[in-house]
């Protein structure tokens, strides 16, 4: 029972190296060598790997009947809205009522607030202070680089998996990261220690009811950071960014674009939506995102998950322009570099986005085919049909 207890609460990495140690047998006595996990060390490697945790080292209890019941409860509610989406109501192309319904629960989707409040989420979002420098890894990091920064994201994203926390948590975590490591020169040593204080601060600061423990998040990285140091970074964090911790995410306006995304459907199709949610996390992996506002990578992963959807018809159109407060020409940087990402998907290290999207509960959108290029006439500006 404990072992199982332990296994739970590793990655999907050391459940295989513990499954190979038990098919190997009690009379092999081949000594484990036990590495501690630093990004520097991780130039030419796929991902972090982590060794699961010794037997007989102890860990702090935790209480399961409390802590599993209420994150259930969690996850049931965040499940209903992806699986029981509402029908979306049709309307006019060019409306920009299209997605919201005054009988929505969710106020951002009520036409009595929906516009003053994407409004001042577009505020927002360009506010400096909750921006990252589009170029801090030029103009500040020394011993980090993006690809060490893409790694520690590909952990995280299966971090967050292991644990069951919320997509919200994991995008505040990166944003954290991205804004830290824009005005603090980090050491690769440190690299690991920002990702879990950042997913900690996003987690029981701000997104979760039941965050995992301090503990839990020393436990994840092999036991290389002590609670201390992982509640200093989480000081640091704070303190560098000035306790301005809420953030409009891609998230946040997927879930505002995805609805009027659906013109020209009969049904709310869950494969287009999850499809947005796949390419949005795949731009987290890519430091050439990091200078894109989060509204226009949402809007990019639109746009591509409905040119892959259906690749003979323009993604983008006068409804989508007129409510996203951008055209296809705006788009096309940011999409370009999120199609690459999407054709890549059969080779290079950092996989845990793409095999988290494999899964049936996603629909298998991460295996969807795509033609190789996009037809530059997609491009062009809708303008003129508004």
């Amino acid at each position: 029972m404990a072992e199982q207890a332990q296994s739970g609460r590793v990655t999907r990495a050391a459940r295989k190296r513990a499954a190979a140690a038990a098919v190997a047998g009690p009379g092999d006595h081949t000594p484990v060598t036990k590495k501690r996990v630093v990004l520097g060390e991780l130039t030419n490697q796929s991902n972090i790997v982590l060794q699961p945790k010794e037997p007989s080292e102890p860990r702090k209890p935790v209480n399961p009947r409390a802590k599993g019941k209420v994150k259930k409860g969690v996850r049931k509610c965040a499940v209903r809205s992806k699986v029981e989406p509402a029908r979306p109501e049709k309307k006019e192309e060019g409306d920009c009522g299209i997605d919201v319904r005054a009988e929505d629960d969710d106020p951002q989707m009520c036409r009595e607030y929906a516009a003053d409040i994407y409004e001042y989420l577009r505020t927002m979002e360009i506010n400096p202070k909750r921006r990252p420098l589009p170029d801090y890894m030029e103009k500040v990091q020394k011993d980090v680089s993006a690809n060490m920064r893409g790694i520690l994201v590909d952990w995280l994203v299966e971090v967050a998996e292991e644990y069951k926390l919320l997509s919200d948590t994991l995008y505040l975590s990166i944003s954290y990261i991205d804004r830290f490591l824009s005005s603090n020169a980090l050491s690769r040593q440190k690299l690991q220690l920002l990702g879990v204080a950042s997913m900690l601060v996003s987690s029981r600061k701000y997104e979760e009811i039941s965050p995992p423990h301090v503990e839990e998040f020393c436990y994840i990285t092999d036991n290389t950071y002590t609670t201390d140091e992982v509640l200093k970074m989480e000081s640091d964090v704070l303190n560098s960014l000035k306790f301005e911790m809420g953030n409009p995410t891609v998230k946040t306006f997927l879930r505002r674009f995805h609805r009027i995304a659906q013109e020209g459907y009969q049904t709310s199709d869950l494969k287009l939506e999850f499809l947005g949610y796949y390419l949005a996390e795949l731009s987290l992996l890519d430091y050439n995102c990091v200078k894109f506002l989060p509204s226009l990578v949402a809007a990019s992963a639109i746009f591509l998950g409905r040119f892959i959807m259906n690749p003979k018809t323009k993604p983008w159109g006068s409804a989508l322009q007129q409510y996203s407060g951008y055209s296809s020409m705006d788009l096309k940087e940011c999409v370009l570099i999120l199609h690459d990402l999407y054709m890549r998907r059969r080779g290079g290290s950092m996989q845990a986005v793409r095999e988290k999207y494999k899964q049936h509960k996603f629909k298998c959108v991460a295996t969807m085919a795509s033609p190789p290029e996009i037809p530059a006439s997609y491009f062009e500006d809708v303008s003129e049909l508004l």
